[in-house]
Order: C-alpha cells, then structure tokens, then sequence
C-alpha cells in the first residue's frame, strides 16, 4: 500500500486556534476537520486519522476541563506531544456593519471568557453568545442578515471567511497562550527531556493519601510540574487527581513511582509520555 500523507483530526472549521496549532506541529500533515474534540478523537481510534491536536490548558481560563474529561473517561489514545501556542484573539464584523449596532458577540466558550473584560467594557448591551468553534462563530456572524453580530476568533478566520477585523488583540491578557497536546494510538519514546501525564483516585477518602501519593515522587527526586482535580462523575466528593511529572514512564525511577501508585491508588491511568515542550528562542 502506498505511503499516504499523515492525517491529522482537529476542532474545525478552518481557522480555530486548534487548526493553527496543526499547522505548528505538522505543516506537511493533511488536516482534517471535526465538529467536536470527542469526534476528532474517535476517528484517531478508528484509524481514520492518525493524530488529533486537542487544547488543554490557557494561560488565562486554566484546564479545558472537557477535553480533560475526554481523556479521563472516554478515550484511550495517548499523549506524544504538547506544544504552546500564543493566543490573539480578534473583534470581527460583518463588512459595513458598524460596532455601535452590535447586538450578540459570538464564539467559543474559552474566547468568551478569555475576552470576558474587553467585551463588558466595549459591548455592554450585547450579548455573549457560544459557538462550537472560533471559526463556526465567524461563519455564524456573517450568515445574518442584520448587521447587529460580531465574532471572536483568530485573524486567520476573518480573512477566510470575508468577515471585516474592527480590532485585534481583544483578550484581556497580553500573555494569552494555550497548551496543546496531540494524542496518538501510542505515546513517545525517551528524549532525556521528557514529561508524564496520569491521572490517579482513592477507593476511600482518607486524611494522608494524595500527601503518600506525592510523596513517592519526593523519594524519587521527580519534580511535578501540575497537579489538579477533576470530579470522578461518580458521586459528591469522589474525584480524580491529574499530574504531570518531569520523567518519561520507562525511566527507572519513574517506572519505581509508577508501581509504588498502583499499590495505593484505585484506578491509576497513564495518559503517555512525551518531550517537553521548550519555547524557542
């Protein structure tokens, strides 16, 4: 069979930050958009594609806590890479429609709130509407035939879909960036500059236990670079513990860790290793 080119699934339509964070990873990979992360990931599973990029972290809003569930609870793909990508967030018209007439401001959820300042203080009588996507909210904004909507998204959007940029720069942070990562059928082989992303719970809940469980790190000389809680979806109270520690899983001391958890842990789901993401220079 001949070689095809690396498909790579990612929450489209054209012109979402995801789309941008494909374009980073792989510029040669043909992309392929999905209207929803989980739909993205399924067809990695089915082997449709062969990887999905999947935002997970803002510098503003914190955890994409969806796309954390998604990885908790639905999916079994592992994670082979993260990069980091800066967020610019552009007010995007209708052509000829003025900003003083703006009635509803549509996008993402996460542009929403990462604008959630500039929008009060610029748009008051509006209202803030969510999308699916940046790019299905530019797509929405210029399917009506009022000129009273306005849309939030990257400028790649607005130059594909025709619609008029009154400002770039609108999030509230100049500092905005996202965290990416791309999930795969597998995860990465050792570099020497390596993370580890796990998700851990406790059959009970108990003074002392997620203390132990960091303690094993301790013992190790392993840094953890994030720890946070998601609910369990279980019941009130039951929740699972997220962390990222600077090690890959087939270190030595990193695979002594992983085996002390299981003895103390539930449920212990290792969601892969992968190099650290470093910042160009």
């Amino acid at each position: 069979m001949p070689n095809r080119p690396k498909k790579i699934a990612y929450l489209g339509p054209p012109g979402t930050n995801t789309e941008e964070a494909a374009i980073a990873h792989d510029p040669a990979a043909e992309r392929v958009p999905f209207s929803s992360v989980r739909s993205a990931a399924k067809a990695v599973e089915s082997g449709e594609t062969d990887e999905v990029v999947v935002a997970i972290e803002n510098s503003i809003e914190g955890s994409v806590v969806d796309n954390l569930d998604l990885l908790i609870h639905d999916s079994k793909l592992s994670i082979c890479k993260e990069l980091v990508i800066p967020i610019s967030h552009c007010l995007l018209l209708k052509p000829g429609s003025r900003p003083e007439d703006v009635r509803v401001v549509y996008s993402h959820p996460q542009a929403l709130a990462q604008c959630r300042k500039y929008i009060e203080s610029h748009f008051s009588r509006a209202s803030a509407v969510a999308t699916l996507s940046t790019s299905a909210a530019v797509s929405q904004m210029m399917s009506q035939l009022e000129g009273d909507a306005a849309a939030i998204a990257p400028k790649r959007a607005g130059q594909l879909y025709g619609a008029a940029i009154h400002e770039a720069g609108v999030q509230d942070h100049a500092g905005n960036a996202t965290r990416f990562v791309v999930l795969a059928q597998h995860d990465s082989p050792p570099t020497g500059d390596d993370k580890t992303s796990i998700a851990l719970s406790f059959a009970e809940d108990k003074p002392g236990q997620l203390y132990k469980a960091i303690g094993l790190f301790a013992t190790k000389d392993i840094n953890l670079s994030k720890i946070e809680s998601r609910p369990a979806k279980e019941s009130l109270g039951k929740y699972f513990f997220l962390i990222d520690f600077d090690a890959h899983r087939l270190d030595p001391k990193a695979k002594e860790t992983l085996e002390s958890l299981r003895g103390i842990t539930s449920l212990l789901k290792i969601f892969g290793s992968y190099p650290r993401y470093r910042s160009p220079k």
